[in-house]
């Protein structure tokens, strides 16, 4: 006997609650395979496709092209033979009112049937912007026309959160040019945060109304890494074609001290502790709009520096061109970031939930410092960072969290410069 089942969005990351349904790659009435491929979808952070869950035959779209939908909804019915138990089965074509079109308001997906799946072409261009930038051009009273004449970055020629941002700030160079030829008089301007500003700041404010935000601080001398690297930088470019910055050996370092220190390889459930089995660190990276994203280095502590440096930049490149899949931008289970990147000395980064611990690395710099010898003390020039640990009192005690950045800094002063890689 043959079952009805829901495919519906899956969750896509952190932040991420909805996506634009961009395009399908299956038709009603084709045959489907577990995993295949079946729509297109686009969200504020990622464009990526969403595969099948099960065999069957896809008998019923239940949402249009430029549909915004949200994680959890469904989106098709597969017709079935198996016989699983678990299986999510519908009855006949039942009525979604939870899905929300563009240009309208909840709407009887029974009623309108087939005609969803046909796009209104008249009403909407046959470009595909995600939500972000239809609100963004909505509020800056942007067209569908003018939108159109906008040259896209992203995938497809898509436009991206960038490409709009940049023609409004073009746009408005102009106009103040025109303005201050008129007058003189500066007046404040009130601007709406982006979705992605939006969703960062309620992070950040529930993070910190949930966790008991603890700092630790700890100076460590940088200067057998540091000359390993000045080292070492030309002739691995050279060879691997791949640059060598800090952050793939700080995420090494990092993911040896998590497996000495389990305890910071949590997450927490009310009272429940939940220990976790992988060890994936997240990166945050800085966009080039000002925003931040966090893509995930899953099982970092079985990656050699090679593996890390490698896998470091891809992120980070296709993180910046908006290249991301969703899943890389999920299931971290303790962070790092560099701060010293932007000269800052050192910072209080905010832990990013359901984590218990976070880890800022400040900028590089040279100064004097007391060195002990068999033969007496005298000063020199070293490299010294310093480190920056906010953990989650509630689990992690002061102890703890200052013995763990202490082992991170032991790594980091006994690097060995004789290390090949």
């Amino acid at each position: 006997m043959s079952n009805k089942i829901e495919i519906v969005l899956p969750r896509m990351g952190e932040s991420v609650d909805e996506a634009t349904i961009t395009g399908w790659l299956k038709n009603e009435g084709d045959k489907i395979n577990e995993d295949d491929l079946i729509v297109e979808i686009a969200t504020d952070k990622v464009d990526s496709e969403v595969p099948s869950e099960f065999s069957g035959i896809l008998i019923k779209k239940l949402c249009n092209v430029n549909d915004v939908v949200k994680v959890g909804d469904p989106i098709a019915i597969i017709e079935t033979d198996s016989v699983d138990s678990n299986l999510k089965k519908v009855e006949p074509l039942k009525k979604l009112d939870n899905l929300k079109k563009i240009d309208s308001g909840p709407i009887d997906f029974i009623k309108k049937g087939d005609s969803l799946i046909q796009k209104n072409i008249s009403n909407e261009s046959s470009r595909i912007y995600s939500p972000l930038v239809k609100n963004i051009s909505k509020q800056e009273g942007i067209s569908i026309n003018e939108l159109d004449n906008i040259k896209g970055s992203g995938k497809n020629s898509r436009i991206t959160k960038n490409d709009l941002l940049n023609y409004i700030s073009n746009s408005k160079t102009t106009e103040k040019i025109s303005e201050n030829i008129l007058s003189n008089e500066l007046s404040d301007e009130i601007v709406e945060m982006s979705r992605m500003e939006k969703l960062i700041s309620d992070h950040m404010i529930s993070s910190k109304e949930k966790s008991a935000h603890v700092q630790a601080f700890i100076e460590a001398d940088i200067t057998n890494l540091w000359n390993w690297r000045e080292k070492n930088k030309n002739t691995f470019f050279d060879r691997e074609n791949e640059k060598i910055t800090f952050t793939p050996i700080f995420i090494q370092i990092v993911a040896q001290v998590l497996r000495e220190f389990p305890m910071l390889n949590i997450s927490l459930d009310n009272y429940n502790i939940i220990k976790k089995k992988s060890i994936n660190i997240g990166m945050a990276t800085a966009l080039s709009d000002g925003n931040l994203i966090v893509p995930v280095i899953k099982n970092a502590d079985q990656f050699s520096l090679l593996g890390l440096v490698k896998k470091v930049n891809d992120l980070a490149k296709r993180a910046r061109n908006g290249n991301l899949e969703p899943d890389e931008v999920k299931d971290g289970t303790y962070t790092i970031s560099n701060v010293g990147v932007f000269d800052t000395l050192m910072g209080t980064p905010i832990i990013n939930q359901p984590q218990v611990g976070i880890l800022a690395f400040g900028a590089i710099n040279k100064k004097p410092s007391v060195i002990e010898t068999d033969k007496g003390d005298f000063i020199g020039i070293r490299y010294k960072i310093i480190l920056s640990h906010s953990f989650d009192h509630r689990i992690v005690n002061g102890a703890k969290g200052g013995m763990f950045i202490k082992r991170i800094k032991e790594l980091i002063e006994g690097w060995d410069n004789t290390f090949s890689i």
